[in-house]
């Protein structure tokens, strides 16, 4: 397998040159990413060339158009769905709200809703709110002791009046990764239609949307490596369910159905660029870039990807394993789980250790994580909740010793 060169992959990313953060780790990747230059650079771009209305019959009104325009083919491409499958909106909260909305029409009184308690709350109050509309709200609970979601747990609970299935691709707390594709197959057989939560997948490699066979997927491209932008891939067929949440006027715009307020031209302009990096990253790695199909390109960058991750995701689940006086969260295997690390501290609370750490230039995050209903049913305050260390292809062995160092010194 091919090493991910990782002096390239910083090269990607102006954080790592920025003198303000020289001295620092960064462990906080499962709230928001460093962004990439390619983002940066379309970013800016499009603020000093383009701030104009797109669309309107003028050269730069035009550009700023064609520049939004790009963004959806070239993030279908690494997630094998059609361009007509991609939209956009503010975030992954604000858009799974919408679409809590734009299925009321679709689902009747009576119909049933499955969600978890192993979700972030985005993807789990929004649809629980569909009880106030008649619907019947059932919960997939997790294991107490590990967190996880078991398939035989949630077979019971689906009879011929449901319709939803709403779970997380990862969980922002565990790391855990569901098998989705096995999940999302089991529902289809039985009539029951998907919503996958992938905000604490995508950032370790866009997925192959078509072979997990979900109906929505959900993510946050500020989370890979891009814009604050939320997006969604939603199935045609599934998307014929969905209301118009946008003017009235706009029911046959595709793009404006799902969308109540007014796109973010400039955000959505930079899109682009998340496809840019992975891009470079390929033809960095690779010979055959101008010849090697899309489909071959994001299988081999998501393999990039996981296998840069690998050592220092291993060494921090190393240290915490020959440390007593962490708990971790989550499987100890590093082949079923993402480098989202959370850890119970002896004798100090997370959000003192995260401060602390902090202090000595290890950002890392403490807390629920939004994630309340998981932590109770794991038997955690969740105003203490865990101490979180979450990781990208960019994090390095070195910064996992320092975090070791500082942690040992602290405890």
């Amino acid at each position: 397998m091919t090493t991910l060169d990782t002096t390239f992959v910083r090269g990607q990313f102006p954080a790592f040159a920025e003198e303000t953060l020289e001295q620092t780790v960064f462990l906080e990747n499962a709230g928001g990413s460093h962004m990439c230059r390619q983002v940066m650079d379309r970013l800016d771009g499009f603020y000093r060339r383009c701030k104009v209305q797109p669309y309107y019959p003028n050269p730069v009104s035009m550009q700023a158009g064609h520049m939004m325009d790009e963004a959806y083919p070239a993030l279908a491409a690494w997630m094998n769905v059609t361009p007509e499958e991609v939209y956009f909106g503010p975030s992954t909260s604000q858009n799974t709200y919408v679409l809590a909305h734009a299925v009321l029409g679709w689902l009747q009184p009576g119909d049933e809703v499955i969600v978890t308690n192993q979700d972030h709350e985005a993807n789990s109050g929004a649809w629980r709110r569909l009880a106030q509309c008649g619907m019947t709200v059932k919960e997939w609970t997790v294991d107490p002791v590990t967190g996880s979601l078991h398939l035989d747990k949630l077979l019971p609970l689906i009879t011929d009046r449901t319709k939803l299935l709403a779970f997380t691709h990862c969980s922002n707390i565990l790391g855990e990764v569901n098998p989705v594709a096995d999940i999302c197959r089991a529902a289809r057989e039985r009539g029951v239609r998907t919503v996958v939560d992938g905000v604490s997948f995508a950032g370790h490699g866009l997925p192959d949307v078509r072979a997990l066979g979900a109906d929505i997927y959900l993510f946050s491209l500020y989370k890979v490596y891009g814009p604050h932008l939320g997006a969604m891939v939603i199935a045609p067929d599934m998307a014929e369910n969905l209301h118009n949440q946008g003017h009235y006027f706009h029911e046959g715009v595709r793009v404006k159905r799902l969308m109540p307020s007014g796109p973010d031209h400039a955000q959505i302009g930079s899109a682009k660029g998340v496809a840019d990096y992975f891009e470079a990253l390929y033809q960095h790695h690779y010979s055959d870039g101008d010849t090697a199909s899309a489909a071959h390109k994001a299988e081999a960058v998501r393999a990039l990807l996981k296998q840069g991750e690998h050592a220092a995701m291993a060494a921090l689940l190393d240290y915490i394993d020959g440390n007593d006086r962490l708990q971790l969260i989550g499987p100890a295997d590093p082949d079923r789980r993402n480098p989202t690390i959370s850890v119970l501290p002896a004798g100090k609370s997370p959000l003192e250790l995260a401060e602390a750490l902090g202090d000595k230039g290890i950002l890392c995050g403490a807390g629920h994580f939004y994630s309340v209903r998981l932590v109770k049913a794991l038997g955690i305050d969740p105003d203490l909740g865990v101490l979180r260390f979450s990781m990208v292809h960019y994090t390095s062995e070195n910064d996992v010793k320092r975090l070791a160092a500082e942690l040992d010194a602290l405890l």
